[in-house]
C-alpha cells in the first residue's frame, strides 16, 4: 500500500472535518421518522472515512490508561459487567458492578453496524438484532477473522418464537459489518479484556442489550410511524428498569413477548440466565 503523503493527509483530514459537520447536524438535531436511516448511514460514512485516514473514532476513550481509567471509577478488572449498545448513537457501553450497583465505566464508539434501524428478521437481510442476549465463555473467540469476537447468541427465545432466522451475529474488531457490530480493533481489545476478567472471575454470563436508540419518551414519540416502534415499545420495560435500579433486569419471554420483571419479588429466572420462554404461574 502507497504511503499517505502529507497533503493527502491533509486533504483526508479536511474531507472528514467536513463529513463531520455535516453529520453532526443531523444527528445533533431533534430526529424525525425520516431522520432515523439518514442519520445513521452519514454517520458510518464518517466513521468508515476517519477508518481510512488512520483517525481514532470521537469519544474514544484513551485505551493507553485502562488501568488508571478503573483506579479513578473505583472498579478493578474481574468485576460483573453489562453492556448495553445503541444503534441510532453508534455507541456500546460498558457497566461494571460496584457496591451492589452496576456504573457505567466507559461509552465505545460503535465504528459499524449494518442495516437500518429494527430488528434483524431472516438469514441474508444484513440487519444487526436488536432485543436482549446474554454470552458466556462458549461465545468468545479470541481468533476471529475480525481480530476478537463474542457471539450476542442470536436468535433468542423471542427471536425463535417469532420465527426469526440468523447465526453468527457478533461484536467485533475492524470496521466492516453484515450484522454484527465492528468496534475497531483497538477498542475491542479493551472491551475484550474487561469481558473475559469478569467471566473468568466467575460471572456465568453477562447481558448484553441492544436498542434502537435511547429509550426516552421524546426519542419513542418522534418514531411513533415508524413501522417497528410497537417491537420497540416491548424494549422500553428493560430500559426503564435498568435505568430506575442499576440493575440488569430478570428477562424472560412469555406469550411470545418479553416480560420484565420490575417488581420486589424474588426473580425465578437469574438476571444472568439465558433467555428463556418461561412465564409465572
Amino acid at each position: 500500500m502507497a504511503q499517505r503523503t502529507p497533503a493527502l493527509r491533509v486533504a483526508l483530514g479536511v474531507g472528514v472535518a467536513a463529513l463531520a459537520v455535516a453529520i453532526a447536524y443531523v444527528v445533533t438535531k431533534p430526529f424525525t421518522t425520516a431522520d432515523l436511516d439518514s442519520a445513521s448511514t452519514r454517520k458510518r460514512a464518517l466513521n468508515l472515512a476517519l477508518q481510512a485516514s488512520a483517525q481514532a473514532l470521537p469519544g474514544t476513550p484513551d485505551l493507553q490508561q485502562l488501568s488508571q481509567r478503573l483506579t479513578a471509577a473505583g472498579v478493578a478488572l474481574g468485576a460483573p459487567v453489562f453492556v448495553r449498545i445503541f444503534k441510532q448513537e453508534f455507541e456500546l457501553e460498558v457497566w461494571l458492578k460496584r457496591d451492589g450497583r452496576f456504573e457505567r465505566f466507559a461509552v465505545y464508539p460503535v465504528c459499524n453496524w449494518s442495516g437500518r434501524l429494527g430488528p434483524k428478521v431472516r438469514e441474508g437481510d444484513r440487519q444487526a438484532p436488536e432485543g436482549f442476549y446474554t454470552v458466556d465463555s462458549k461465545s468468545l473467540n479470541p481468533n476471529s477473522r475480525w481480530h476478537r469476537s463474542f457471539n450476542l447468541g442470536f436468535p433468542n427465545a423471542y427471536d425463535r418464537a417469532h420465527g426469526r432466522t440468523g447465526s453468527f451475529l457478533m461484536v467485533h474488531g475492524g470496521c466492516s459489518s453484515v450484522g454484527c457490530f465492528a468496534m475497531t480493533d483497538p477498542v475491542i481489545d479493551e472491551i475484550w479484556q474487561i469481558v473475559t476478567a469478569a467471566l473468568g472471575a466467575g460471572q456465568k454470563r453477562f447481558q448484553v442489550h441492544v436498542f434502537p436508540f435511547r429509550m426516552t419518551p421524546s426519542a419513542l414519540a418522534a418514531a411513533e410511524q415508524h413501522p417497528q416502534v410497537a417491537f420497540w415499545r416491548t424494549l422500553q420495560p428493560a430500559f426503564d428498569a435498568f435505568e430506575a435500579s442499576g440493575q440488569p433486569p430478570e428477562i424472560v419471554v412469555c406469550h411470545n413477548r418479553y416480560k420484565v420483571n420490575t417488581g420486589g419479588r424474588q426473580p425465578q429466572v437469574a438476571s444472568d440466565a439465558p433467555l428463556s420462554a418461561a412465564c409465572a404461574s
